[in-house]
């Protein structure tokens, strides 16, 4: 079984941080309602769910799969990009060590769970406004021993990595070609979103079945129309902050 630690909303989540988004009024109530039906899905989907208390003093505390990388073999503890959102850091940390060896990136150097997306032995890592070459470059070295090879990855036009691009299926991935270079993936089969959904490239794959939002409906009629299975969850409230379906999530594989 599967362990999914997730963290409640925060009560201050409408002062997330926001980069190509404009800032829209939340709903914390229906953000909370939206990450409870979230949470509901990982269990459905077989996953353990651990669900740390929200933290009102850290707005994007949510977005959890930002602190951490998490591998078979240990657990990495980002250094985020916002200074904003170091402070989410510890307690995860604290977590983690229940599961996994803990390593963590140092100063200066900057990472983003969000922008590090692992294929097999395959990891790719998105230099991005949050992450730095540094911190791609300690991450190198710390999955390197354990037989990781670490792409880095320019991305543009989104946050994260895996904003332009996910894993659906055993060597099959869903992306955007407008926000990450397709070439890059060109050993597996690529699905590319609908143009009019360009933010539909994040999705979740837990065992065979892949978590998606019923935000964009074009998108999914093409992974269905490969054989995805998905299961659908509304996360508008939460996408308003710039979160996804990855974002509030790390998935700790037995």
């Amino acid at each position: 079984m599967p362990t999914a630690i997730t963290r409640k909303v925060s009560p201050a989540i409408t002062r997330c941080e926001l980069t190509h988004l404009q800032r829209q009024a939340i709903d914390v109530a229906l953000a909370t309602r939206q990450h409870e039906a979230y949470e509901r899905c990982l269990a459905g989907l077989g996953c353990r769910v651990v669900s740390l208390p929200a933290a009102s003093e850290l707005p994007d505390s949510v977005f959890i799969e930002d602190t951490a990388v998490v591998l078979d073999q240990l657990a990495v503890v980002t250094r985020p990009g916002a200074a904003s959102r170091r402070a989410e850091t510890p307690s995860v940390a604290q977590v983690l060590a229940e599961y996994r060896p803990v390593a963590a990136i140092r100063a200066p150097g900057t990472l983003d769970g969000g922008d590090v997306l692992r294929v097999g032995r395959r990891v790719f890592v998105g230099l991005s406004a949050r992450s730095s070459e540094d911190g791609i470059e300690q991450l190198r070295e710390l999955l390197s021993p354990h037989g990781y090879g670490v792409e880095a990855l320019p991305v543009t036009g989104c946050l994260h990595l895996k904003s332009a691009v996910t894993q659906v299926a055993s060597e099959v991935v869903l992306l955007n070609p407008k926000w990450v270079n397709p070439a890059a993936f060109d050993r597996y089969k690529r699905i590319e979103v609908d143009p009019s959904e360009p933010y539909a490239a994040n999705a979740l794959l837990i065992g065979d079945a892949v978590l998606y939002p019923t935000a964009f409906p074009r998108t999914a009629a093409r992974l269905d129309g490969a054989g995805i299975r998905l299961v659908a969850v509304d996360v508008s409230e939460l996408a308003k902050a710039e979160g996804a379906i990855t974002c509030c999530s790390l998935i700790l594989k037995d």
